[in-house]
């Protein structure tokens, strides 16, 4: 079979490969239909490591992903030839104090698609366990079930947060995953969401959803909009999604007593923190990595329509242009959300 391999940095192939032919009885083999390029994939192949994820061998890119069902173990009940599924790139080791506590995406030794020295799914097939693949319905299209995966993490955050009906949200950031936040944030209820960044073009994908706020902090002053729409109390519930320090500095600046932030950007360095700010509020301040338990309830909103994610695909690639694919995420296009891969 085909796959995109990543064989060294700045070096990205599409080559034949082995395909992967024993599925195991707790398995299921699938034939991949589209696959979203993530800000990682990029990342690792221009720099060739993330923190300690090194790439230290060739490694085919990709974790967001939809297929078919082409072969099933013998064990699996859920599942048959012909489903239309997404699949959770992560699987924990099964009996790992963090899977038995039901916190699985917190098990050090999890293996993530695409994430050293684990390959990916952007190939024609892989083999992937039953318990993290899931259905998807018929009117559902595998480049919406690729986006399960992104959007499951705005789904994380939005649950940590336990958003109340009515609440108002804030989101630091329009890159993908704030826009994931805010669409999960109005899902879970939040009566409106107030979109923070300093690039229009990022600005104006998420500003076409209703609910929906948005603020260019180069241009317009964030503390009038946020008093204006909160009666000068602040918001409910913060995500921060940009990572960057001065930002997170000044947080909780626009949040009400007693509210809720999200942190979900990951800073390249350590920052500073105003901790006395946190205190006369009696800030909650929670933290994600990754997701667990969400793509059920992703699949489910999306397959209701009550959350468009259609919008936020930006370009569309078939499999045997994939290297034109990455060359277009290279160029980092502020209004591009996401870039899919369409398999022939």
């Amino acid at each position: 079979m085909k796959a995109l391999v990543l064989e060294q940095v700045n070096e990205l192939v599409l080559k034949e490969v082995a395909t992967p032919e024993h599925v195991g009885a707790n398995d299921v083999k699938i034939k991949i239909q589209a696959v979203g390029i993530c800000g990682s994939d990029v990342h690792y192949l221009t720099h060739g490591r993330i923190g300690h994820f090194v790439v230290e061998k060739p490694m085919i890119l990709g974790h967001e992903a939809a297929g078919i069902v082409t072969s099933v173990g013998s064990n699996v009940k859920h599942l048959n030839v012909g489903d239309r599924v997404c699949m959770e790139p992560g699987v924990p080791q099964p009996q790992s104090a963090e899977t038995m506590e039901g916190i699985y995406n917190l098990d050090p030794d999890v293996q993530f698609w695409a994430t050293p020295p684990y390959d990916g799914c952007c190939s024609e097939y892989v083999v992937h366990p039953a318990a993290f693949t899931f259905k998807i319905p018929e009117h559902m299209s595998y480049a919406e079930g690729a986006m399960v995966e992104p959007l499951a993490i705005g789904m994380q955050a939005a649950t940590k947060a336990q958003i109340k009906p009515g609440d108002i949200g804030l989101v630091y950031g329009a890159g993908t995953i704030g826009v994931m936040c805010a669409l999960s944030a109005l899902a879970s209820g939040c009566a409106e969401v107030i979109v923070v960044d300093v690039v229009d073009e990022k600005l104006a994908t998420v500003n076409e959803y209703q609910g929906i706020t948005v603020v260019n902090s180069l241009k317009q002053d964030v503390a009038a909009i946020v008093a204006a729409k909160t009666g000068g109390r602040g918001v409910n519930v913060v995500f921060e999604c940009c990572g960057v320090e001065a930002v997170i500095t000044g947080i909780c600046q626009h949040a009400a007593p007693n509210s809720t932030v999200v942190l979900v950007g990951m800073p390249v360095e350590p920052v500073k923190f105003d901790i006395v700010a946190a205190q006369v509020k009696e800030i909650t301040f929670k933290t994600i990595f990754r997701y667990a338990n969400m793509y059920p309830k992703t699949i489910n909103l999306i397959s209701s329509g009550k959350l468009n994610v259609k919008p936020l695909i930006s370009k569309t690639y078939k499999f045997a242009d994939s290297l034109a694919a990455y060359a277009r995420a290279l160029e980092a296009n502020p209004s591009d959300v996401k870039i899919m891969i369409e398999m022939e």
